[in-house]
Formats: structure tokens, C-alpha cells, sequence
């Protein structure tokens, strides 16, 4: 039977993505070991809530490309009538629902395999312990942020037990160690009120990965020395395996022109603005980004979804409704906005891309890190406040855009901060710095980096080591 690592991704697209990013990886050191996947099923009404089919889609083009990760599908699980979660958060609930299913996987898969590990997304909220019960296997957290929102993270049930309430309007510094001074209005609106879904789901996840074998960080030492080297001093924390950077693999993707626009344009001389597949803005919003970039006078590629805050609309106007009137044609000879989608990966690695307006998602830092992109950060959701933190006070990569108390950014701002980037001292120190990061981000994941020789770590854990349930407790 051949040694396999099974890996199980929260539901979603971005998770899938990056368990077989870390997939690939794992048998690119180490082809011995077979990968097989655990796809969690939705019950059929919440498949179209959670955009399934684009995560299917997927899956096929990597079973066709890459035969050695094999995909094994839980069945579906019934949910309560009443879900507890609201749709954007019902991975967390079917996750749970789904734990006896997987571990009947498990037990199956165990009868034809060797089974030497299981990863598990940080998100997914399940118990490792049942799931894994008389398997006699180590389980490990892959957890797709870095080191420095991973070390909160893992105290945030020490932190409330003490403030004992709502970090709401609390405004409260935070100092840990290997880490700059975080407030808590830098935490995810999740994390800062115990009345909200989210915030029990938080302190279990902490609980739990406290609880593991090990954690596997999509970072590494270059840029999260302290953070990484305090974790590791913490005796209450698991072992760390910093493997990254981890950057997803383009795939049967479409430019829509973007890469030939960019072939006329001067060299570093472009600002690309995108904000994630969550990334959605009002239409007063989006008007103030038009009006910006245009009193900015730089070259800019801005990846615009159309699909609006809910507040605004339901439905998705066109770009000549959302933008201000006669803007495409004012600006055609410096700016292309693009709807929808653009292939950031290759974006960025455009000799004429020179800033970077993020939305500050880990998976888009450490892709600007690896280009060597200096960025603007404009947080939007999940953990970003906290990215930007790290982004701007510690990696210093990044100037912070100011936004208002309802996160409302002017153009005038972002105008300020594009400037800034693109022209002033400041950011050519920034680039200069973010340049220096690329190279050793390069240097990490070769022959005798850390990155590397942490992936041989683990790999040499899956092959000897085997544990009980009670030590993983």
C-alpha cells in the first residue's frame, strides 16, 4: 500500500486551492507519498450559495493535469432546518455536521492506503480526535494566513477570558511579543462580539490548533522573524513548519487583454487594483476610487466586479453606469478597467506593474512579495486590518490608505497614497525593500532554505513518526 497524506480543505474554492498548492509541494520533495484530498459535500439548496461549481470545475482540470492527488468526496450531510450560520459562514456548520462522514472516509481510505497524516484547514470546525479515532494518525493545521495573525489567533481565548466582554469600542492595545502593537479595532468584526455566530466558532478553532501535532504557516522567516521566532519560544504553542511562500498555479485562465495592454505601457510605470473575489464596494464608493485614480495621473489596471455591496443593489450594472460619466475615455491612454476577474499572478509579474492596491488577503501579499510589487493596503474583511498591520508597521511593504469610520475612503486619499507609491522617497524605499523580500522569498523555497528544509522536516515526520490520540490532546 503506498504512504498517502490526506489533506482536508474548508469548502470554498481559495481553501481547495491552496490544500493542493501545499499538495503539490509536499510530492515535488518527496514523490513517494500519494495526496488524496477530502471534498466536502453541501447539502444540494446551499451548493448554489456557496458557488460549488466553480470549485468543480477545478477539481476536474487538476485530476486531469495532475493524476498523482486523487479528490475523494464526503457525502452530504443534513443541516438543522434553521441554520445557525449565515450563508457566508455555513462552511463552519457544515464542517461540523460533517465530522462522522469524514471519519468514515478516513476509515476507508485506511483499508487500500498507508496512512501517514492528515492537514486540516485551521477553518475547518470539526474534532481531529473523532475524526481520526483508532487510526493511530498525527494531525497538523495548515493555516493559509502568517505567523503574526496566527500568534493572535492562539491567544484570543486567553484575551477574552481576560477583558471578559465585547472588544467593542474598547479600542485596546494589544503588545505581544514578536509582534508591532495591534489595537483591537484591527480584528476582524467576527472577533470582536461574543453575540455574533462567529465568535464561539473563533475560540474553538483556537482551542483546537493549540491541540494539534503541528501547525504548516504559508509564510516564512524573511519576513516574519519575530513573529515566528516568539511563536516558536511559546511552550503552549505546537511546532511550526513555515513552508511558503505557497502561490497557486494559474490554470486555464484568460487574460482578457490585460497582459497586452500591459506590453505597451513603460516599465514599473502601472498600479493594479484588485480586491479579491469578496471584494465588493458601493457605488459611491467605486466613483471616489474613478475620481482618484484619475487625479492621480498614473497608469492603473483596475479589476473592477460589478456585483455591488448588497446595500446598493442585487443586481450587477455595467461599467459605464458605475463609473463616473465620461471616465473610460478620459483616462484610455493611461487606465483599463477590467470586470469581474484578471489573472493577478500574472499581473503582477509584468515587468510595468510597479504598486499594488490590495485588498491585503495573505494569498495577494505574498504573491506581490514574490514579484517584489509595493503595495497600497485598503482592508476590507476576515483578518485583512490585521495584514495591514503587519504590512505596513513590520514588513514595511505597504502605505496605510485611511479610510472613515464607516470604512468609506475618499479619492482624494487614494490619490495622495497612489502618488505617494509611485513617485515620492518613500516609495522607492518601499520597493526597494519589497525587492530584497522577493529575493529571499526565492531563497526559502530552494535547495537549503528554510521553507525547504521545513517541508523535508515534516515529510520525515510522516514517514517515522506515528502518535497516539492521547498526544495530540
Amino acid at each position: 500500500m503506498k504512504d498517502t497524506i490526506v489533506l482536508y480543505p474548508n469548502i470554498g474554492r481559495g481553501h481547495l486551492i491552496s490544500m493542493v498548492e501545499l499538495g503539490k509541494l509536499i510530492q515535488t520533495h518527496h514523490p513517494s507519498f500519494s495526496i488524496t484530498i477530502l471534498i466536502l459535500t453541501p447539502p444540494t439548496p446551499i451548493n448554489t450559495i456557496l458557488s460549488c461549481d466553480s470549485t468543480t470545475q477545478y477539481i476536474n482540470t487538476i485530476s486531469s493535469t495532475t493524476p498523482s492527488i486523487t479528490f475523494h468526496h464526503i457525502p452530504p450531510t443534513p443541516l438543522p432546518s434553521t441554520p445557525s450560520f449565515p450563508p457566508h459562514l455555513l462552511s463552519f456548520e457544515i464542517s461540523l455536521y460533517s465530522t462522522q462522514n469524514v471519519a468514515v472516509s478516513l476509515q476507508s481510505l485506511a483499508k487500500s492506503s498507508n496512512l501517514k497524516a492528515l492537514i486540516m484547514d485551521f477553518l475547518n470546525f470539526s474534532d481531529p480526535q473523532t475524526i481520526t479515532r483508532n487510526l493511530n494518525i498525527p494531525t497538523y493545521f495548515y493555516y493559509t494566513s502568517g505567523a503574526s495573525t496566527l500568534s493572535i489567533l492562539l491567544k484570543f481565548p486567553t484575551l477574552y477570558k481576560a477583558v471578559g466582554k465585547s472588544f467593542q469600542d474598547l479600542h485596546l492595545d494589544l503588545h505581544y511579543p514578536g509582534l508591532p502593537v495591534f489595537n483591537t479595532d484591527d480584528f476582524p468584526n467576527e472577533a470582536n462580539d461574543p453575540e455574533n455566530n462567529s465568535f464561539p466558532v473563533l475560540l474553538k478553532i483556537a482551542e483546537t490548533m493549540n491541540a494539534g501535532v503541528g501547525i504548516i504557516v504559508n509564510t516564512f522567516e524573511a519576513i516574519e522573524e519575530r513573529a515566528i521566532k516568539a511563536l516558536n519560544e511559546e511552550e503552549t504553542t505546537p511546532p511550526l513548519y513555515c513552508i511558503g511562500p505557497v502561490i497557486a498555479a494559474p490554470y486555464g485562465e484568460e487574460d482578457k487583454g490585460c497582459l497586452t495592454w500591459l506590453d505597451s505601457q513603460p516599465s514599473q510605470s502601472v498600479v493594479l487594483l484588485c480586491f479579491g473575489s469578496l471584494g465588493r464596494f458601493s457605488k459611491a464608493q467605486v466613483k471616489e476610487i474613478a475620481i482618484g485614480l484619475e487625479k492621480s495621473e498614473q497608469r492603473f489596471l483596475w479589476v473592477l466586479r460589478t456585483e455591488l455591496d448588497p446595500v446598493d443593489s442585487e443586481e450587477k450594472p455595467g461599467l459605464d453606469e458605475l463609473l463616473p460619466e465620461g471616465f473610460l475615455e478620459r483616462t484610455k491612454e493611461k487606465g483599463l478597467v477590467v470586470s469581474e476577474w484578471a489573472p493577478q499572478a500574472k499581473i503582477l509579474s509584468h515587468d510595468s506593474v510597479g504598486g499594488f492596491v490590495t485588498h491585503c488577503g495573505w494569498n495577494s501579499v505574498l504573491e506581490a512579495i514574490c514579484e517584489g510589487v509595493p503595495m497600497v493596503a485598503w482592508p476590507l474583511y476576515a483578518e485583512q486590518r490585521m495584514n495591514r498591520v503587519i504590512m505596513v508597521r513590520e514588513m514595511k511593504v505597504a502605505l496605510e490608505l485611511k479610510e472613515g469610520k464607516d470604512g468609506f475612503v475618499s479619492g482624494t486619499e487614494l490619490e495622495e497614497r497612489v502618488r505617494e507609491l509611485m513617485e515620492s522617497g518613500t516609495g522607492k524605499e518601499i520597493r526597494q525593500r519589497i525587492f530584497k523580500m522577493k529575493i529571499c522569498a526565492a531563497e526559502a523555497m530552494a535547495e537549503g532554505g528554510s521553507s525547504c528544509l521545513a517541508i523535508d522536516k515534516l515529510a520525515l515526520l510522516f514517514c517515522g513518526n506515528k502518535v497516539t490520540q492521547e498526544s495530540e490532546a
